[in-house]
């Protein structure tokens, strides 16, 4: 995909930015929480506003609502965890399994800033998804209108030990499970998938028992890093950015935070396979060449493929559904293989 030059206003010297992240590493080390405050929730962005903003630029797009596949079960408002008072749930799409067979298992993780969207979004990609023999589950999280940074990491770090926990009920192999997310959704698959065991993102009591570890990421154009010279995120100048008030500080104020949070932090031996879906906006990958380049020098498989006329909610769209769809599965099918 063609790569946009960054902005004077971005650009840093690489000295800087490495002075900066290794003068940060102790404060990453600490488990962080953003002051916040309470706000009614966002629903600005769903399927339908993203389409009427789309369709100005790409007329003949459409919502992409294919038939459900045969034999695909819907196991719907399933409880996987409850922080306080507040019930988390999700929704688990089941193929027609053999008896005592396991299947790989995707969570799929919706986007919108952190603060808007929720997870029917992508009840037809969980759909399509079981249609080819994946058990597929769509989660919510607590949404920066609710809670700040970190919790939406715990919440979906919850979510699959949910899934090992009820393993058995749902025909799910627990060494076979992916994140997949878009957006926001994408950067928080790409932090839940490389922040494997690290106990800075485990809260509350919640099948605690069971591991959260995925075995691979699908990052649907959510950025690897916050602060990068490739990111947008965290502009105030007109208003404040979806990322500072999911923060609730922002880059300058708590740059330890915007790192703790970047999946580029953590990239190492112990990240799994990652598959990169992205549009043309650039901004929307920030960090993404690094990370490959980091894993690829460790023997870490990684993929990549662009949609450079595509807008940013492409995967919700024909005709660029599908393609996400094909890529995902035959990604899946070749890092998480039949047992």
């Amino acid at each position: 995909m063609p790569a946009c030059p960054a902005s004077s206003s971005q650009a840093r010297p690489f000295g800087f930015r490495k002075l900066l992240f290794f003068g940060l590493l102790p404060l990453l080390a600490l488990p962080a929480r953003a002051q916040h405050t309470a706000a009614p929730r966002d629903t600005s962005f769903t399927a339908h506003s993203a389409y009427q903003k789309a369709k100005k630029q790409h007329p003949t797009i459409s919502i992409a609502r294919p038939p459900v596949p045969r034999g695909v079960r819907a196991h719907t408002n399933l409880t996987y965890c409850t922080p306080g008072s507040r019930s988390l749930q999700l929704d688990v799409f089941q193929p027609k399994t053999k008896r005592r067979q396991q299947l790989p298992a995707v969570l799929l993780i919706h986007g919108g800033g952190w603060r808007s969207g929720d997870r029917s979004q992508h009840v037809p990609m969980a759909q399509q998804l079981a249609g080819r023999g994946f058990v597929a589950v769509t989660a919510e999280y607590r949404l920066s209108t609710e809670a700040a940074y970190p919790a939406a990491v715990q919440d979906l770090k919850a979510a699959i030990r949910w899934m090992r926990a009820n393993a058995s009920h749902y025909a799910i192999d627990t060494s076979r499970i992916a994140v997949w997310g878009f957006s926001a959704g994408g950067q928080l698959a790409a932090l839940v998938g490389s922040t494997n065991g690290n106990p800075l993102f485990e809260a509350g009591p919640c099948n605690r028992s069971f591991s959260s570890s995925a075995q691979a990421i699908v990052d649907v154009d959510g950025i690897l890093a916050f602060i990068h010279p490739e990111s947008g995120e965290g502009n105030d100048s007109k208003s404040t950015s979806a990322a500072t008030y999911w923060f609730g500080s922002n880059k300058l104020t708590r740059p330890d935070l915007w790192q703790q949070a970047s999946a580029l932090t953590y990239a190492g031996a112990a990240t799994p396979p990652i598959l990169f879906l992205n549009s043309g906006v650039d901004r929307m990958h920030a960090g993404r060449d690094d990370m490959m380049r980091q894993l690829t020098a460790l023997g870490i498989y990684t993929e990549v493929h662009s949609f450079p006329e595509a807008p940013h909610p492409f995967p919700l769209f024909n005709p660029w559904f599908e393609p996400t769809l094909n890529y995902t599965v035959d990604f899946l099918h070749k890092v998480l293989p039949q047992r």
